[in-house]
């Protein structure tokens, strides 16, 4: 299991990465993936392009990565051949070494890109205003909202772009496994888990965050990412009055969502029935937000959906807005329609008791992409 460390020095972010420097210093690069001395690939603009970039020997690329692990105070070898840390910038660099690489060491850098505000995702055509304007209500009248994704479609960036709607006069914990979100709020406590890093250690992770966030006088809990046990304290937090929570999971659709939630809830708890466990995920969440990565690298939210509870045994989901694609245009660029499905959400009645008055017709609107 990779050990994960966190890079504190002022200056790491400048240290020599040899062939490497270039493309870290080029702010277009998202990703920096290096699968041994002469295959170098970066990602731009959602795209895997392969470099120039060569090192002359795998003892050159040895030395680069022992260079960032020196910074955390640790070795990489064949004893202890993965390594995760986090530079300051918060990009996250993740390095495998012979025995584990069998073709030689192996580098991963996801670079930490420049904070994305609402009006960012607009220009890109991440969603429309009208999509924007129901978000930002919704989380001013604290809705608990999960975004969902596939790696890299882009679930931290709206999960950023969307904590920027908390109130300035709310006190905000992030809880996560390394430290990714730039709220810019000004009271925000950040919790991060701890490995194991000694044998006389104790991780500490989500889960026991999530606990210790609740004696800590949140207004509002924002969780990384969920992934397992922790799950089931986050949605117990929901129920018991944190309500306006953010979070973000890895599903393939909503439903999966609801899913992999059920799933991860009964590993915390096997005893607790399926029917328990569904009543508990629709009790606590309000909205699933959907976002995907599509072929010609742009990130697209596909689906807002509403929870409305349960019938029977069934979990009963209703699309607020969809992004339908059409096709792709001469240059492989995705065409189609981010489309209001038209029906009255459940809580338009709590968004108009809180001020928030929406016209309905902005619930039926149709915005054509490319």
């Amino acid at each position: 299991m990779p050990t994960d460390f966190t890079l504190k020095q002022p200056h790491a972010v400048a240290l020599d990465l040899g062939p490497l420097q270039p493309l870290m210093a080029d702010l277009t690069i998202s990703d920096i993936l290096v699968n041994g001395t002469d295959s170098v690939y970066v990602e731009r603009g959602g795209r895997l392009e392969l470099t120039d970039i060569r090192f002359d020997s795998e003892a050159e690329l040895m030395r680069v990565i022992e260079r960032i692990v020196s910074y955390v105070g640790r070795r990489v070898d064949e004893h202890s051949p993965l390594v995760d840390a986090r530079l300051p910038d918060g990009s996250r660099v993740n390095a495998a070494v012979p025995p584990v690489a069998v073709d030689g060491p192996i580098l991963s850098i996801r670079r930490f890109g420049r904070h994305l505000t609402p009006e960012d995702l607009l220009a890109n055509a991440t969603l429309t205003r009208e999509m924007l304007q129901v978000l930002k209500a919704c989380v001013q009248m604290r809705l608990n909202i999960l975004v969902s994704g596939g790696t890299g479609s882009g679930k931290t960036t709206l999960l950023n772009a969307l904590s920027s709607f908390i109130p300035a006069s709310e006190r905000i914990l992030t809880i996560e496994d390394a430290a990714e979100l730039r709220l810019q709020q000004r009271h925000v406590v950040r919790l991060e888990t701890k490995p194991v890093t000694s044998s006389s250690d104790e991780a500490i992770g989500i889960r026991e965050l999530v606990v210790n966030a609740l004696r800590m006088r949140p207004d509002r809990i924002v969780v990384g990412e969920v992934r397992a046990a922790e799950a089931l304290d986050m949605l117990q937090a929901m129920n018991t009055g944190h309500d306006g929570s953010l979070s973000t999971i890895h599903a393939n659709s909503p439903r999966d969502a609801f899913s992999r939630l059920e799933v991860m809830v009964g590993m915390a708890n096997p005893n607790l029935g399926v029917k328990n466990i569904r009543q508990q995920t629709t009790s606590a969440l309000n909205l699933v937000v959907h976002v995907a990565r599509f072929s010609d690298g742009s990130r697209k939210v596909t689906h807002i959906t509403e929870c409305l509870g349960m019938e029977g045994d069934v979990v009963m989901l209703q699309d607020v807005f969809t992004f339908e694609k059409a096709g792709l245009t001469a240059d492989g660029r995705v065409t189609g329609r981010f489309r209001g499905i038209g029906l009255r959400p459940k809580f338009y009645d709590k968004l108009k008791n809180c001020g928030l008055d929406l016209p309905l017709s902005i619930f039926s609107t149709v915005t054509p992409v490319g």
